[in-house]
């Protein structure tokens, strides 16, 4: 107990301390939500992975689909590595800065408004935003508060208000400069934690081969003919290993607190650079965290599984108390970290986007009544996060698949092709939030795979609903991409040598 309560305590005075001495670098609108756009590689990238991986992943994902696919889950690593990292970077990292910065858009509402012209998008966009970060933040306290729960023994409710006062000061203080420093220690502490945990759960059953051995003699309930289904290839249901991909790699193209990272960096230098931090951190962390949770079934044997308890109870018996506490501030660094940018997105969008539609507000004014909302969308999601009925994974994939279903096929098309119309917008947010709220109801597939089925029909819509609808004009478009073509004048000097040369011919 001694070690999990000192490296607590460290964590969260340095946590406080940053985000209170950061906050002198918040004192416009602009500096609190995007950093002045001057952000570097390093800070750019560590934000985008913390961002992408908090207890949820750590906890939820990694337990609950570790338990399903076994090893085959590791593929969801490679895919949110390749995909979710190196190809957004690649993709979406210079086309997103550079446009944003010439529309004035310091949110994804915002840039809907200016790129498609449509000031009612914005409010829209801005609502679903607010609405649908929330159920994604309290699965992060979920995860968080679990484990918190398991190593010290007490109540969860607890765990909860304690993180939830921590990530208010933290974030409602330092704004994005502070969250972005904060996030790169949390990286750091993030990469040398899940490399301890493989190694501890791997020893625990006697090495790697061993541990393989043991899991390949495991008969899955769902594929009873297949002879070591956990520790084959696609595992026992490739499909729904293929819809948890999707959700998690390609989905994060749309999510705005992901492409947020995007607007702030600094320029297209750090954006390169950026991308290879980004990959190689997601490889370590997610490839790590799904590895990690194959080996679930040879340490969890409760008749009644619960998917968010399998982590906690493989942590809890493969690790010494000083081990613990590591592990503790590992996950409390993924979840902070990933806490800070929802409730910037969420807050900020919603006074930026939201309020502003309505009445005009001034910097300051504005900067105030951000900084309360930080406050109000934590209470929010504190009391969602209570609810013990609310399952991690079902509260992520319920987020994921509303934002990214709604916002991927606009956002990605509105930064490549001219002819992406306002119809098209409309129908992808109609479908990807409709989708996912009949779901909700009426169950008729799990939420992972209607999340992935959200996400490929924002993708699928926008292009053929633009094809059949009436375009936007002319002159707002090719002033939208005159971003990507401006002319440059060169002054040139002709020399004496090559006068001559011309006279000669």
């Amino acid at each position: 107990m001694f070690w999990k309560i000192s490296f607590l305590v460290l964590f969260a005075a340095i946590t406080v301390f940053i985000g209170l001495y950061y906050r002198k670098d918040a004192k416009s609108t602009e500096d609190f939500v995007l950093g002045g756009r001057n952000v570097g590689p390093w800070l750019s990238a560590f934000a985008y992975g913390t961002t992408y991986f908090s207890a949820t992943i750590f906890i939820g994902f990694s337990g609950q689909f570790g338990w399903n696919f076994g090893l085959s889950a590791f593929w969801i690593g490679i895919g949110n590595a390749l995909i979710g990292s190196m190809m957004a970077w690649m993709i979406l990292g210079r086309r997103t800065r550079i446009m944003t910065k010439h529309l004035s858009a310091a949110t994804m509402p915002e840039f809907f408004a200016q790129r498609y012209n449509s000031r009612v998008l914005k409010v829209v966009s801005s609502m679903i935003m607010f609405v649908f970060l929330v159920p994604y933040t309290a699965s992060v306290y979920k995860g968080l508060s679990g484990l918190f729960a398991a190593s010290f023994g007490i109540d969860f409710v607890w765990c909860v208000l304690g993180m939830a006062v921590l990530t208010a000061i933290f974030v409602i203080a330092g704004g994005y400069v502070g969250s972005s420093v904060n996030n790169f220690i949390q990286g750091i502490i993030m990469l040398g934690g899940i490399c301890m945990l493989v190694a501890a759960v791997l020893n625990g059953q006697g090495g790697f081969t061993e541990a393989i051995n043991r899991l390949s003699q495991i008969e899955a309930e769902n594929a009873p003919g297949l002879s070591g289904a956990y520790t084959s290839m696609f595992g026992p249901d490739p499909i729904s290993l293929l819809s948890v991909i999707i959700l998690t790699s390609i989905g994060t193209w749309g999510l705005p607190q992901m492409v947020h990272k995007f607007y702030a960096i600094k320029d297209e230098k750090a954006i390169k650079k950026g991308t290879f931090i980004s990959t190689l951190f997601a490889l370590v962390v997610a490839g790590g965290s799904y590895f990690m949770g194959a080996f679930g079934r040879l340490y969890y044997s409760s008749e009644n599984v619960v998917y968010d308890d399998i982590v906690p109870s493989m942590i809890v018996q493969v690790l010494p108390d000083a081990g613990i506490g590591i592990i503790l501030i590992v996950v409390l660094s993924a979840s902070i970290s990933t806490l800070a940018s929802l409730v910037l997105s969420s807050s900020s969008t919603f006074v930026m986007d939201f309020l502003s539609a309505f009445t005009d507000i001034k910097n300051k004014t504005q900067l105030m009544l951000i900084r309360i909302m930080c406050a109000v969308f934590i209470l929010v999601s504190v009391v969602i996060a209570m609810n013990p009925g609310s399952v991690i994974t079902a509260l992520m994939s319920l987020s994921w698949g509303a934002l990214a279903g709604a916002f991927l096929g606009p956002f990605v098309y509105g930064l490549f092709w001219k002819g992406t119309t306002v119809a098209s917008v409309w129908c992808s947010m109609i479908f990807g939030v409709g989708f996912m709220i009949l779901n909700l109801f009426m169950k008729f597939t799990s939420s992972t795979i209607a999340a992935a089925i959200a996400i490929l029909g924002s993708l699928i819509i926008v292009p053929l609903v633009s094809l059949i609808t009436p375009k936007l004009n002319k002159e707002h478009v090719e002033k939208a991409f005159a971003c990507y073509s401006e002319t440059v004048t060169v002054h040139r000097v002709t020399t004496l040598q090559e006068d001559a040369a011309e006279t000669r011919s």
